[in-house]
């Protein structure tokens, strides 16, 4: 029989990668894991109780939510906290309380569910909150958001790192697959179930992963591939970022509750550098906008958007749109103003100038570029 080489493809996962996927959570004092009680977040807990234990913290908390949607979903929370209490780490059971409509969506699931552990996490003193996310999780988003018509910042997929409410969200495990996290639980026996909604084709999630995913695998396109692609796009934008804020800096300026932009400089940048900056305009004419909203400005309204405000600077045509509670107003003089739009009655909208959509080549070049 010829043993497997650690890091195979279904290999368990050996104490140095844990070590290195958990580095950076080094210095931090306390992290909480989320475990459902699934193989990939039991592996999560195993491995950073493991991992904390051999170099002398930081310290681990555990949450899992109960959702309270199905039988069995209380007993398997409790599992959860057997494990916990073997491992010697601290275990709480938050519970989504209230009205549920008949049929949840997993989306409303898992912004509760996120509610619950960063505001758990902050009574517990946590400044991190680790979740198992996996390569295949990885790859099925990207596919997911691509077929949605998502851009280049979607298709980046998940962030190892993001804030959340103030508590900062790591996935240590996105580069490992769900087969080798399913190896290292059984390779230690730690104990783990399996969620019955993982398996209902009726969630688009669960025919992308049994039914699409393996068809683009049999041609190469594997998670793998997937997210490496995804860490590819992530350079990517991350450049167009910087480039992006640079050009905000230099062509917006305040005044009052407004923000002020040459148009004329702008329209000189390259048309995606051009979405960016209105994007980062919106968003910060908008305090206190939670996290994620960027998610409400759709790419296909923000790029109409762009049209319209680039076809009026090369006419020299007054336009005004509306986008994400913000309005915005091209005069004459190619200044863009940016402020906060006004109260409007129910069933009532600005008037907007009417004027065609230029030709796809036209757009994101000043007047008089070639």
């Amino acid at each position: 029989m010829t043993r497997r080489r650690p890091g195979s493809g279904k290999a368990p996962l050996g104490e140095a990668e844990f070590a290195a996927a958990f580095s950076p959570l080094g210095d931090v004092p306390r992290i909480l894991a989320a475990v459902s009680g699934g193989p990939d977040s039991t592996a999560l807990l195993g491995g950073l109780a493991a991992w904390a234990r051999a170099r002398g913290g930081p310290d681990i908390s555990a949450a899992t939510v109960d959702h309270g949607l199905r039988p069995g979903s209380q007993a398997e929370a409790e599992a959860v906290a057997r494990f916990a209490a073997h491992l010697g780490v601290p275990h709480t059971i938050l519970t989504w309380s209230g009205r549920k409509a008949e049929t949840v969506s997993q989306e409303a699931a898992r912004q509760a569910r996120y509610r619950l552990l960063v505001d758990h996490a902050r009574d517990i003193g946590a400044t991190d909150l680790a979740t198992a996310h996996t390569l295949d999780d990885q790859a099925e988003t990207l596919m997911m958001r691509l077929a949605a018509g998502s851009g280049l910042s979607g298709l980046v997929g998940m962030r190892r790192e993001v804030a959340r409410g103030g508590i900062r969200h790591v996935r240590p495990l996105l580069p490992f697959s769900k087969a080798r996290l399913l190896a290292t639980c059984r390779e230690h026996g730690w104990p783990f179930a399996e969620d019955p909604s993982n398996a209902d084709p009726r969630f688009a999630r669960v025919r992308w992963r049994r039914e699409l995913l393996p068809l683009l695998s049999r041609e190469g396109l594997d998670a793998g591939r997937l997210g490496r692609l995804a860490e590819r796009l992530s350079r990517a934008d991350e450049a167009l970022d910087h480039a992006a804020r640079g050009v905000f800096d230099r062509a917006a300026r305040r005044c009052g509750a407004d923000l002020v932009l040459d148009a004329r400089d702008l329209a000189r940048e390259p048309r995606e550098i051009v979405l960016r900056v209105l994007m980062r305009a919106v968003k910060d004419r908008a305090p206190g906008t939670a996290e994620g909203a960027e998610a409400h400005l759709r790419l296909e309204r923000l790029e109409e958007c762009l049209e319209a405000l680039l076809l009026g600077l090369r006419s020299g045509l007054s336009v005004r749109r509306t986008l994400a509670g913000r309005l915005l107003h091209l005069d004459r003089k190619a200044t863009l103003t940016v402020s906060p739009e006004g109260v409007r009655r129910r069933g009532k909208r600005e008037a907007v100038t009417a004027i065609a959509i230029p030709e796809a080549g036209s757009l994101g070049r000043g007047p008089g570029r070639p």
